[in-house]
C-alpha cells in the first residue's frame, strides 16, 4: 500500500502554467559569508545563513537529515536521497516510508526535542496549512524562490508546492481490450469488477484526487465535489467499481485492471511491474495538483533540512522529480532556460492544457468535509 495518505491540496486559487513557458532564473545559490555566524534554525534564506559555503559546512558538521514518508519509488525519490548523500556526505533517515501527511504531523508534536524527529515534510497544502496553522513549519525562501508562482506557495514562506501531475485512468492492456479515454467511458458494462482507486478519499490524497477528478467530468466544480461522490456510488452499483486499495499487485493480477491514480504514481509504481500499462489523461476531466515541501520549526538538523530543500529546487533536484515522471513546479523555467532533462519530459503523458485552475484552501476544506460525510454511502 503506497503511502502520503493526505489529501494532496493545490497551492492556491489562480492559474499556473503547467507544462510551458514562465521565467528563468537561479537554480541554486547564496553568496558565501562563512565568517559570519549565524543562527542557521532562524535563516529564513541560505545568505541568511551565511551563504551557501557556510550552509553546506553547517550541514556537513550536522551529519544527518531526517525525512519522513519518502518511498524510494515516489517521484524518484529513491534516486533524490542517495544522490544528495552522495554528494554531500550526509546520512538521511526515512521514518515511515509508507505513512501519511499526519502522520508526519503527528511527528512534529509527539518527537519534538529529539533527535530523530523530521527535519523536512512532504505533503497535500492541506495538511501544510494544517501545520503552518499550528506554528510547526519554518520560514524558509530557496535561491529559487522567484521560479516558484506566487500561487503555489505560503505567503509566509512556509511551505511551497514542489511536484505534481494529473488524475488519469492507468489500464493494464493485457487485460483491457477496448481502451477508455474517458471517466465516462468507465460506465460501460464491459468494465465490470475493473475499476479502481488508490485507497478512501476520506484519507488518501489520491483517491480525494479522483473524486474531485469525477466531480469534473459530471457537472460539479471546486465548490461542488458532491457529484464525484455519485459518480462513484453509480458506479459501485453498476458493479464496474471495486472498493479496494489500488496497486501494481491488484491490476497485475487482474482485481483491478482499471486504476484512477495521478498520472507519474502510474508511471512509476504500477508501470515496473505490469508491462501492459497504457496511461492516458481523461478528455472529461483535467485535475492536477501538487504536493508541498515545508522545514519544521524544530528540525534537529536546521542546516542539512535548508540544504535539502535547496538541493532539491536546483536544477538537478528538480530534474531528479522529472525523472520519476512528476511534474516539479519548476518545471516552465526548466524549460525556457533550456536546462530540462529533454527525455524525462519527453516521457511525460501529454499535458492537455498548458494553463489550469485549482479550486482554493476553502473549496479544499468544503470538498473534504462532503466527501467525509457522504462517501460511506458507496462503500458501505
Amino acid at each position: 500500500m503506497r503511502g502520503k495518505y493526505a489529501v494532496v491540496a493545490t497551492a492556491a486559487v489562480g492559474t499556473l502554467v503547467f507544462a510551458a513557458g514562465c521565467s528563468s532564473g537561479g537554480s541554486s545559490g547564496g553568496s558565501s559569508s562563512s565568517t559570519t555566524s549565524k543562527n542557521v534554525s532562524t535563516a529564513t534564506s541560505a545568505s541568511a545563513a551565511g551563504g551557501m559555503s557556510a550552509l553546506v559546512a553547517a550541514a556537513k558538521k550536522e551529519g544527518t537529515l531526517n525525512v519522513i514518508t519518502l518511498p524510494s519509488d515516489w517521484a524518484n525519490y529513491g534516486t533524490i536521497m542517495k544522490d544528495f548523500t552522495a554528494k554531500y556526505g550526509i546520512k538521511i533517515n526515512d521514518a515511515n516510508p509508507d505513512g501519511s501527511s499526519q502522520d508526519e504531523i503527528n511527528a512534529m508534536t509527539q518527537l519534538k526535542g529529539q533527535s530523530r524527529a523530521p527535519d523536512v515534510l512532504d505533503m497535500g497544502t492541506a495538511f501544510a496549512v494544517k501545520a503552518d496553522q499550528s506554528g510547526l513549519l519554518a520560514p524558509y525562501k530557496v535561491a529559487s524562490w522567484a521560479n516558484i508562482p506566487s500561487n503555489s506557495k505560503a505567503t509566509d514562506a512556509t511551505y511551497y508546492a514542489d511536484y505534481g501531475g494529473y488524475v488519469a485512468i492507468g489500464y493494464n492492456s493485457a487485460k483491457v481490450t477496448d481502451p477508455p479515454t474517458s471517466l465516462a467511458d468507465l460506465e460501460k458494462p464491459e468494465y465490470k469488477n475493473e475499476v479502481a482507486i488508490n485507497g478512501n478519499p476520506t484519507q488518501a490524497g489520491a483517491a480525494f484526487a479522483a473524486v474531485y477528478a469525477a466531480a469534473l467530468a459530471n457537472g460539479g466544480s471546486f465548490s461542488n465535489i458532491a457529484p464525484g461522490v455519485a459518480y462513484f456510488k453509480k458506479l459501485h452499483s453498476e458493479g464496474n467499481f471495486v472498493p479496494v486499495t489500488a496497486s501494481a499487485a491488484t491490476m497485475e493480477s487482474g482485481q483491478t485492471p482499471i486504476i484512477i491514480w495521478w498520472d507519474y504514481l502510474l508511471a512509476s509504481e504500477v508501470g515496473p511491474g505490469v508491462k501492459g500499462l497504457k496511461i492516458t489523461i481523461p478528455t472529461d476531466s483535467h485535475y492536477a495538483a501538487y504536493y508541498d515541501q515545508a522545514i519544521s520549526k524544530t528540525a534537529p538538523d536546521p542546516a542539512a533540512a535548508r540544504l535539502w530543500e535547496e538541493y532539491l529546487y536546483s536544477t538537478t533536484g528538480q530534474n531528479l522529480w522529472l525523472e520519476g515522471k512528476a511534474r516539479p513546479i519548476e518545471l516552465p523555467t526548466l524549460v525556457s532556460s533550456n536546462t530540462v532533462n529533454q527525455a524525462a519530459l519527453k516521457a511525460l503523458p501529454p499535458a492537455p492544457s498548458t494553463t489550469l485552475t485549482f479550486p482554493s484552501i476553502a473549496q479544499q476544506n468544503a470538498a473534504e468535509t462532503v466527501v467525509s460525510q457522504q462517501w460511506p454511502s458507496v462503500s458501505g
